[in-house]
């Protein structure tokens, strides 16, 4: 067998990346190791394996540089020897007493599970004494700094892809039952090519029952909706779907949508634009202690292309059905990737493999934003027709 062909079906059989670079006698102690290619191989002969390779060994990566710190986890940019490929390292610091945080052990079990083109792929696990460090593959920004780059003036072409992106990820994860709960331009990774990824699964949980209630204590306050401000924990997957409506207006307008600083102001702000809710906007409302508690004037509802005047009628309309306050009438994920607003994507974007990105169709380009600062991403040349710089 040509060593090409052993080695993409040993990394086929253990889920390995295709460019996963194997020593040659390690590919042929697998080899002669490993079960008959028609068997799957046995768990614990694949853990064995995988030690073999260098996954779960901290040696196996090269640290280049921090690239930020929070409460428990410091993220870096490392290397992996194994494929010569950038990663991001996020090592998690373990209290004796306490073990590993429970966002930690959440974003493990979710991510092991989770792949698809338009979600950040976890590639290795490594557990110390002190530390447990999660192996990110590396995207080199997110549509923050994506915003700031193209100057808050984005291509809406490019806001219509990057929508799209989005809500096939949600959509991913909303079939199988989770809710990210975090959804915020900081968390929505972007590579060189464009491809956008949802990523920072720490505040992620899996849905399993209907009557199951969960912290309110979730989601940035800026891309929170309503009924979790006022202090819902009986929700489902219409919590991350207000977040898509307000990262819609932002990548539109260069703007956050409600940027509150307190619970009160980001439910004043949210009711000045898009009215006081009503018995008919939002049944039940009214019986809502805490919502008569803080005594809202009677705001009318504004007209949303008033505020977002480069937003198109179709997309207008799936902002307003974003935005809804009645979470069972808030469009889910799945109907957002068939509303018109994307029909100009073309129909085969609908019949993309999971794990295919959206750029792998050649009627998928991004253009270059009109506010571009400098430029960041470099496009490769795709036959006949050459890609520019999107900067």
């Amino acid at each position: 067998m040509l060593r090409s062909q052993l080695l993409h079906d040993v990394s086929k059989r253990m889920s390995l990346p295709m460019d996963i670079r194997l020593p040659p006698e390690l590919l042929k102690k697998l080899q002669t190791e490993c079960s008959p290619p028609s068997k799957p191989l046995s768990r614990m002969s694949r853990r064995a394996s995988l030690s073999d390779i260098g996954f779960g060994k901290l040696e196996t990566y090269v640290k280049l540089g921090k690239l930020g710190e929070g409460t428990y986890a410091t993220v870096f940019k490392g290397r992996s020897k194994l494929t010569e490929n950038l990663v991001a390292l996020k090592e998690i610091r373990l209290e004796h007493e306490e073990g590993a945080p429970c966002t930690a052990i959440r974003e493990v079990s979710l991510l092991k599970n989770l792949k698809h083109a338009n979600i950040v792929t976890l590639h290795d696990i490594i557990h110390t004494d002190r530390s447990l460090t999660l192996v990110f593959e590396y995207l080199d920004s997110d549509l923050k700094h994506y915003l700031d780059n193209c100057g808050n003036l984005m291509s809406m072409h490019n806001v219509k892809i990057f929508m799209f992106q989005l809500l096939r990820g949600l959509s991913y994860c909303h079939k199988r039952k989770i809710l990210h709960r975090d959804l915020k331009p900081q968390n929505l990774l972007i590579n060189d090519k464009g491809e956008l990824k949802l990523a920072d699964f720490g505040l992620a949980r899996a849905k399993s029952v209907p009557t199951k209630t969960y912290s309110n204590e979730v989601v940035t306050l800026w891309y929170r909706p309503p009924d979790v401000l006022l202090g819902s924990t009986e929700y489902s997957t219409p919590i991350d779907m207000w977040g898509v409506g307000c990262i819609l207006f932002e990548m539109a307008t260069g703007r956050p949508m409600f940027p509150g600083s307190t619970v009160k102001e980001e439910l004043h702000l949210i009711f000045r634009l898009m009215g006081t809710p009503t018995e008919e906007t939002w049944p039940g409302i009214t019986t809502s202690e805490e919502f008569r508690s803080y005594l809202f004037p009677q705001y009318r509802a504004q007209p949303l292309i008033n505020h977002v005047p480069r937003l198109d009628t179709e997309g207008l309309d799936l902002l307003s059905s974003l935005l809804l306050y009645e979470t069972r009438e808030r469009i889910s994920a799945e109907a957002s990737l068939r509303h018109p607003y994307f029909k100009s994507l073309g129909e085969q974007i609908h019949t993309l493999p999971d794990t295919s990105s959206v750029f792998s169709l050649r009627e998928v380009q991004l253009q270059k934003d009109p506010g571009h600062r400098a430029s960041v991403f470099q496009q490769a040349a795709r036959g006949k027709n050459r890609r520019q710089s999107i900067f």
